[in-house]
């Protein structure tokens, strides 16, 4: 078991054993680890202490976080999601790719490859004109991460290349204050609504949350919070596009097409190297609840 998967073990353990409130020692015996391994888990993983992570992921944590991500969006939007006045300095340049470009492949080469990422193994593939494609291995295994992202550029040329993947990783997932990050481009395939919303979704730094009405009126469409999620769901670059910012109203973190525990995850790893809270709130995690 990598650290990632006793991050989620714990995670998961949380929000089916919520109402008991578990404590620091039970979560540590749910992943198989003394108190000292435990502390020291979280401490390589997510740079803070247990206590300290789980704290972020609280049900009043995360609702402020959602109150301050509509002033996020709301000014980007004043900005103009493609004008000049940029919130924030993006890493993250986004090209469209043509329907022959998906569908022919048009001379297209993906390479791709396998690499370890702080939220387990990830297939992670590149064109010479950007990241097209980043998925979670987990139970589909290698050859079905592959499959799906041959289906994704029918009659495109594939070619592996494990060190390159370990490469573009390392990039992807410094952590967020981290602010010497490279930009890096992606090269994606999708609808123009689509591609508006995942345009606005860049506009979602680290450590902030939205809601789907936060972000279909962001992108001209309020009302259509179904449509954006569907948009949001068919990332076809999970992390970078960064749909697990993406959360429901009513501050539950809600599903993740590579499943919710990751997205609770990836959520506080986020929010914890910004700000830790330290609020000595009890931890009530509801990854995906109604």
């Amino acid at each position: 078991m990598n650290d990632y998967e006793r991050v989620a073990t714990v995670i998961r353990y949380l929000d089916r054993h919520h109402t008991e409130q578990p404590d620091l020692t039970e979560l540590a015996r749910s992943a198989g680890l003394s108190p000292f391994h435990f502390h020291r888990l979280f401490s390589a993983w997510a740079g803070v202490t247990p206590k300290d992570f789980l704290q972020c992921l609280t049900l009043e944590h995360v609702k402020t976080l959602l109150r301050n991500g509509e002033s996020v969006l709301d000014a980007a939007l004043n900005a103009g999601l493609s004008g000049p006045g940029r919130l924030h300095d993006l890493c993250v340049s986004l090209d469209a790719a043509s329907p022959g470009e998906m569908s022919g492949g048009a001379g297209i080469e993906i390479k791709y490859g396998f690499a370890a990422t702080p939220f387990g193994e990830a297939l992670i593939g590149e064109t010479s004109r950007g990241i097209s494609h980043l998925s979670f291995v987990d139970g589909q295994g290698r050859n079905g991460a592959r499959d799906l992202l041959a289906s994704q550029w029918p009659a495109t040329k594939l070619h592996r290349t494990d060190p390159r993947a370990k490469e573009l990783s390392a990039t992807i997932f410094a952590q967020p204050q981290n602010q010497s990050r490279p930009k890096f481009r992606a090269f994606v395939g999708g609808t123009p609504f689509q591609l508006r919303v995942w345009r606005a979704l860049l506009r979602v730094p680290a450590g902030t949350l939205t809601s789907y009405g936060q972000l279909s009126a962001a992108v001209g469409c309020p009302g259509a919070a179904r449509a954006v999620g569907s948009a949001v769901g068919a990332n076809p670059i999970a992390f970078i596009i960064p749909c697990h910012r993406v959360i429901r109203e009513t501050g539950v973190l809600g599903n993740y097409r590579w499943d919710p525990i990751r997205k609770c995850a990836m959520i506080g790893w986020e929010i914890s190297a910004r700000s830790p809270l330290r609020t000595g709130k009890p931890y009530r995690i509801q990854a995906n609840a109604a």
